[in-house]
């Protein structure tokens, strides 16, 4: 990487509602949605951050922003040392024109008086609501050998599952030619059919091409004011304009990024995490996924069960059990527990994620679900067995997986 680090300047932008995790994000950001027992979805584009040793982070939010914020300042401060001039700032909208954050593009045009005081070289703009591993210092790298004034991070779909991505269309030296949105014949890699290339939603610029396109597309009243549906789509074909291709930190046969946008997305990457071998490794010394520090007590399991079902049997199998967690009697299966969750005498968990502070009573069946923050299950109850029950009471998805909200009143039917 040629540019002193000091002139790269990241923005992570997690202003955004995320809608179709319906109410995970009732009254948080989803970049602040938590993942995996300890994480937040957003601790792994800032671990990518600090492992890339990059030190300048501006975090656009928006909606519902307290918690995300509380979560960056008092667990990511302490990873930027401001004796270098380093620093992570969230930075709400400043109402220089008369809306909000109305897309991708007009948080980094109403972010300009920001991003200009520290007059950066390049500038890396970073979604905070993906899971993966990647080293950005290696894109910066190829972003500036290649002589880009735009880079666009790409990874490799196979091309029967292409239609439901940004796939970029290049040429063999990886300059973008097209890009399609949600194609129903997407053009695939050059010299190789079956794979496309799909759009991150990671970008490089050089700064001062940055701030004249953003500039440009605020003043276009046509414009939904996105980098991805209408800055970089009217610049294919331009010389300096190419895509790099994810090297992944993962250390996996397959290349792992996730978009969990929806609810059966962010069910199944939490439960990637529980398999005998992960697809996603957090365990990797060389590339921690970091998250806020706690003082909470260790997990503890309650009752041996050597006689079950007469005697109560406290076990977790295949399953994440965070700090503070008492399995008190009940058996968990293939299922995370956030920290403090509590379980009682007889429950029965499975293909389950307690999110935090969930008390499971003695009894209580769940399946297949999510429990978020700060719910009390009653006595006896049952969720994930009787989806038509179920859906008078809850969000159920797609793919049948129960979500109950945080706080949520759980009343009695047992």
């Amino acid at each position: 990487m040629k540019t002193d680090p000091s002139r790269i300047l990241t923005v992570l932008l997690a202003g955004g509602k995320g809608q179709r995790l319906g109410a995970l994000t009732a009254d948080r950001a989803k970049p602040a949605v938590p993942f995996g027992g300890t994480y937040r979805i957003i601790d792994f584009a800032l671990s990518n951050i600090v492992n890339s040793h990059l030190g300048k982070v501006l975090v656009p939010v928006q909606y519902r922003s307290r918690s995300l914020s509380e979560h960056i300042r008092r667990g990511w401060n302490r990873f930027f040392n401001t004796s270098r001039n380093e620093f992570i700032e969230t930075l709400p909208p400043q109402q220089t024109v008369d809306r909000w954050y109305s897309g991708t593009a007009d948080a980094v045009a109403q972010s300009l008086f920001a991003i200009r005081e520290e007059k950066p070289k390049k500038v890396l703009i970073l979604s905070g609501d993906h899971i993966y591993k990647m080293d950005y210092r290696d894109m910066i790298s190829r972003h500036e050998d290649s002589g880009a004034k735009i880079t666009v991070a790409s990874v490799e779909v196979a091309t029967q599952e292409a239609s439901g991505f940004g796939v970029l269309h290049v040429d063999k030296e990886d300059r973008i030619l097209e890009f399609q949105e949600k194609p129903k014949e997407p053009k695939p890699i050059p010299g190789n059919d079956a794979l496309c290339l799909a759009s991150m939603g990671i970008y490089v610029f050089d700064y001062d091409v940055l701030e004249k396109l953003v500039v440009d597309d605020a003043n276009n009243p046509d414009s939904s004011h996105d980098f991805g549906k209408d800055i970089l789509p009217k610049l294919a074909g331009r010389d300096d304009l190419f895509a790099y291709r994810f090297v992944d930190q993962n250390k996996k046969e397959t290349k792992y990024w996730r978009d969990v946008g929806t609810v059966d997305a962010y069910y199944e990457a939490n439960m990637d995490l529980i398999a005998i071998d992960p697809l996603l490794n957090l365990y990797d010394p060389e590339w921690p996924i970091f998250r806020r520090a706690t003082l909470a007590s260790p997990a503890k399991f309650v009752f041996d069960g050597q006689n079950w079902p007469d005697d109560r049997a406290g076990y977790a199998v295949d399953s994440l059990v965070c700090h503070g967690v008492i399995v008190s009697g009940s058996r968990i299966y293939r299922s995370i527990l956030g920290p403090g969750v509590r379980t009682h005498s007889w429950a029965l968990i499975e293909d389950s994620i307690l999110l935090g502070n969930v008390t499971i009573g003695r009894n209580a069946k769940i399946k297949s679900a999510i429990i978020d923050k700060d719910v009390n299950i009653p006595e006896g109850e049952e969720i994930g067995y009787d989806l038509e029950k179920d859906k008078k009471r809850f969000f159920v998805s797609d793919n049948g997986i129960v979500v109950v909200g945080k706080r949520a009143v759980v009343k009695s039917t047992a």
